[in-house]
Protein backbone atom coordinates (compact mmCIF):
# COMPACT_ATOMS: atom_id res chain seq x y z
CA UNK A 1 0.00 0.00 0.00
CA UNK A 2 1.45 3.03 -1.02
CA UNK A 3 1.36 6.58 1.23
CA UNK A 4 -1.45 7.96 -1.10
CA UNK A 5 -3.27 4.55 -0.26
CA UNK A 6 -3.11 5.22 3.07
CA UNK A 7 -3.92 8.99 2.96
CA UNK A 8 -6.87 7.91 0.65
CA UNK A 9 -7.87 5.65 3.57
CA UNK A 10 -7.59 7.86 6.24
CA UNK A 11 -9.42 10.53 4.25
CA UNK A 12 -12.40 8.48 3.52
CA UNK A 13 -12.93 7.36 6.98
CA UNK A 14 -12.36 10.83 8.44
CA UNK A 15 -15.36 11.48 5.96
CA UNK A 16 -17.44 8.86 7.73
CA UNK A 17 -16.28 9.90 11.10
CA UNK A 18 -16.15 13.43 10.48
CA UNK A 19 -18.97 14.48 8.19
CA UNK A 20 -21.50 11.93 8.53
CA UNK A 21 -22.18 13.22 12.43
CA UNK A 22 -22.25 17.08 11.47
CA UNK A 23 -25.28 16.00 9.50
CA UNK A 24 -27.44 15.25 12.38
CA UNK A 25 -26.39 17.96 15.12
CA UNK A 26 -29.45 19.99 14.36
CA UNK A 27 -32.05 17.14 14.43
CA UNK A 28 -30.77 15.71 18.00
CA UNK A 29 -31.65 19.52 19.52
CA UNK A 30 -35.37 19.93 17.75
CA UNK A 31 -36.41 16.87 19.21
CA UNK A 32 -36.16 18.11 22.96
CA UNK A 33 -39.40 19.68 24.57
CA UNK A 34 -38.23 20.48 27.77
CA UNK A 35 -35.37 22.39 29.40
CA UNK A 36 -33.72 19.05 31.08
CA UNK A 37 -33.90 17.72 26.94
CA UNK A 38 -32.49 20.67 25.25
CA UNK A 39 -29.28 20.37 27.84
CA UNK A 40 -28.82 17.26 27.36
CA UNK A 41 -29.16 17.47 23.66
CA UNK A 42 -26.77 20.18 23.62
CA UNK A 43 -24.38 18.15 25.73
CA UNK A 44 -24.60 14.88 23.42
CA UNK A 45 -24.24 17.39 20.59
CA UNK A 46 -20.88 18.62 22.01
CA UNK A 47 -19.72 15.61 22.17
CA UNK A 48 -20.47 14.76 18.45
CA UNK A 49 -18.89 18.00 17.80
CA UNK A 50 -15.58 16.46 18.85
CA UNK A 51 -15.79 13.79 15.94
CA UNK A 52 -16.41 16.30 13.41
CA UNK A 53 -13.56 18.55 14.43
CA UNK A 54 -11.18 15.36 14.45
CA UNK A 55 -12.60 14.10 11.14
CA UNK A 56 -12.70 17.56 10.09
CA UNK A 57 -8.96 18.69 10.83
CA UNK A 58 -7.84 15.00 9.11
CA UNK A 59 -9.77 15.70 5.86
CA UNK A 60 -7.98 18.81 5.41
CA UNK A 61 -4.45 17.69 5.97
CA UNK A 62 -4.98 13.93 4.29
CA UNK A 63 -6.85 16.07 1.33
CA UNK A 64 -3.82 18.62 1.19
CA UNK A 65 -0.90 15.96 1.65
CA UNK A 66 -2.67 13.82 -1.47
CA UNK A 67 -2.32 17.01 -3.35
CA UNK A 68 1.08 17.50 -2.47
CA UNK A 69 2.00 14.10 -3.69
CA UNK A 70 0.20 14.18 -6.93
CA UNK A 71 0.33 17.77 -7.80
CA UNK A 72 -1.37 17.63 -10.74
CA UNK A 73 -5.15 17.47 -8.39
CA UNK A 74 -4.33 20.99 -7.71
CA UNK A 75 -5.34 21.64 -11.15
CA UNK A 76 -8.55 19.81 -11.72
CA UNK A 77 -11.53 21.36 -10.28
CA UNK A 78 -12.90 19.08 -8.54
CA UNK A 79 -9.96 18.66 -6.29
CA UNK A 80 -9.51 22.78 -6.01
CA UNK A 81 -13.04 23.49 -5.96
CA UNK A 82 -13.16 21.17 -2.60
CA UNK A 83 -10.60 22.25 -0.92
CA UNK A 84 -11.68 26.21 -1.51
CA UNK A 85 -15.30 24.92 -0.32
CA UNK A 86 -14.15 23.02 2.66
CA UNK A 87 -11.60 26.22 4.18
CA UNK A 88 -15.54 28.38 3.56
CA UNK A 89 -16.98 25.99 5.57
CA UNK A 90 -14.18 25.35 8.05
CA UNK A 91 -14.07 29.46 8.76
CA UNK A 92 -17.79 29.67 9.48
CA UNK A 93 -17.37 27.56 12.91
CA UNK A 94 -15.42 30.43 14.51
CA UNK A 95 -17.15 33.55 11.86
CA UNK A 96 -20.48 32.46 12.38
CA UNK A 97 -21.12 29.27 14.29
CA UNK A 98 -19.35 30.22 17.49
CA UNK A 99 -20.83 33.90 17.75
CA UNK A 100 -24.52 32.54 17.51
CA UNK A 101 -24.33 29.71 19.62
CA UNK A 102 -22.29 31.59 21.88
CA UNK A 103 -26.21 32.93 23.61
CA UNK A 104 -27.98 29.62 23.30
CA UNK A 105 -24.98 28.44 25.38
CA UNK A 106 -25.41 31.17 27.95
CA UNK A 107 -28.88 30.41 28.08
CA UNK A 108 -28.74 27.14 28.66
CA UNK A 109 -26.43 27.94 31.71
CA UNK A 110 -28.77 30.66 32.94
CA UNK A 111 -32.31 29.83 32.66
CA UNK A 112 -33.61 27.70 35.56
CA UNK A 113 -37.19 27.01 34.27
CA UNK A 114 -38.67 23.77 32.80
CA UNK A 115 -40.40 25.23 29.52
CA UNK A 116 -38.26 26.18 26.84
CA UNK A 117 -38.46 29.52 26.60
CA UNK A 118 -39.35 31.70 23.38
CA UNK A 119 -36.56 33.38 23.20
CA UNK A 120 -34.86 30.31 22.62
CA UNK A 121 -36.60 29.27 19.07
CA UNK A 122 -35.33 32.76 17.29
CA UNK A 123 -31.66 32.03 18.37
CA UNK A 124 -31.72 28.08 17.54
CA UNK A 125 -32.97 29.30 14.41
CA UNK A 126 -30.59 32.15 13.24
CA UNK A 127 -27.85 29.20 13.86
CA UNK A 128 -29.33 26.32 12.46
CA UNK A 129 -29.70 28.20 9.34
CA UNK A 130 -26.02 28.70 9.17
CA UNK A 131 -25.47 25.26 10.16
CA UNK A 132 -27.63 24.10 7.30
CA UNK A 133 -25.72 26.31 4.75
CA UNK A 134 -22.11 24.67 6.11
CA UNK A 135 -23.81 21.11 5.39
CA UNK A 136 -24.73 22.28 2.04
CA UNK A 137 -21.11 23.42 1.75
CA UNK A 138 -19.81 19.65 2.86
CA UNK A 139 -22.79 17.76 0.50
CA UNK A 140 -21.04 19.81 -2.26
CA UNK A 141 -17.79 18.40 -1.34
CA UNK A 142 -19.28 14.87 -1.31
CA UNK A 143 -20.45 15.70 -4.54
CA UNK A 144 -17.61 16.61 -5.79
CA UNK A 145 -15.51 13.96 -4.64
CA UNK A 146 -17.42 11.17 -5.95
CA UNK A 147 -18.25 12.59 -9.30
CA UNK A 148 -14.91 14.24 -9.74
CA UNK A 149 -16.21 16.31 -12.66
CA UNK A 150 -14.10 18.37 -15.08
Amino acid sequence: MSLYDVLITIHIFSAIVGLGPGFVMIYIVTKAETMTELRHAYKVRNRIHLFVMVGGTLLIITGIAMGLIRPYLFGQFWYFSSIILFLIALSAGPIVLAPNSKPIKKLLQQYEGEKIPETYYPLAKRLFFYERITNILFFIIILLMITKPL
